[in-house]
């Protein structure tokens, strides 16, 4: 018996390192593992809310702290650590499916979806290729139960920021500091209202000037496929134009 149970104990003690090494070469990997589920959140900062119409989602995105939230306010960087939850739930609806409102427009809520997290933390991103990569920004998707979503679609959380680069990748960081399009007079040949736009077909002849304007109250960017070129994020009430 006393043979057997130093064994046993030589066995654990072996496996030790190796497990030791494993975590070690985890950490220092990319991927959505590294963030765990922020079971505090809602004792974050509520920054802003967001109806989101194609998807008949009302959302609630929190940072981990007020210092994150002025950063923003102020245009700069977020500080190392940030924590920025997106709340998902389903918006209420009636009998036609039509998300129902309150008095002043937004979206009733309704049954909690899941979440979205990203996080920055010094040293991260380094793994992935340049056209990807989102500074020190990694991000994660959980069930309403908290539970790590290992089907979400990652590398989309990573091409829908990365345009957004100069506002620290934070697309609702735009919100805060006030867009970056014009509030000026004048009529809009489109119109962005409900994520859809008004027409949704427009011909331009060359010289020709086309005007948008944001109704919504999430912010949207004007994405040009033929050439890439993207104008500035635009808020609500802002417009952008374009001389083709």
């Amino acid at each position: 018996m006393t043979s057997m149970k130093r064994s046993l104990v030589t066995v654990c003690i072996l496996a030790l390192p190796i497990a030791v090494a494993l975590l070690t070469a985890r950490s220092s990997t990319a991927g959505p593992e590294k963030i765990e589920f922020p079971a505090n959140w809602e004792k974050y900062v509520l920054y802003t809310i967001v109806d989101r119409y194609d998807v008949k989602q009302y959302r609630e995105l929190y940072a981990s702290s007020q210092e994150a939230v002025d950063a923003m306010k102020r245009g700069q960087p977020l500080p190392d650590r940030t924590v920025l939850v997106l709340v998902q739930y389903k918006a209420q609806a009636d009998a036609q499916g039509n998300p129902l409102k309150n008095a002043s427009g937004r979206f009733l809520k309704g049954d909690r979806i899941g979440f979205t997290v990203m996080e920055k933390r010094q040293g991260w991103g380094a793994e992935y290729p340049g056209d990807l990569r989102n500074g020190e920004w990694e991000y994660s998707a959980f069930g309403t139960d908290g539970r790590f979503n290992a089907n979400a679609n990652y590398t989309g959380c990573f091409q829908c920021h990365k345009p957004h680069e100069k506002q620290d990748f934070v697309i609702s960081l735009a919100g805060l500091m006030g867009g970056g399009g014009t509030t000026g007079t004048g009529a809009p040949d489109v119109r962005i209202s409900g994520f859809s736009f008004g027409p949704p077909r427009l011909t331009a002849a060359p010289g020709q000037a086309v005007m948008w304007i944001n109704n919504d109250d999430s912010p949207h960017q004007i994405t040009l496929t033929a050439s890439k070129a993207r104008g500035p994020v635009l808020t609500k009430g802002q417009s952008y134009s374009h001389t083709f």
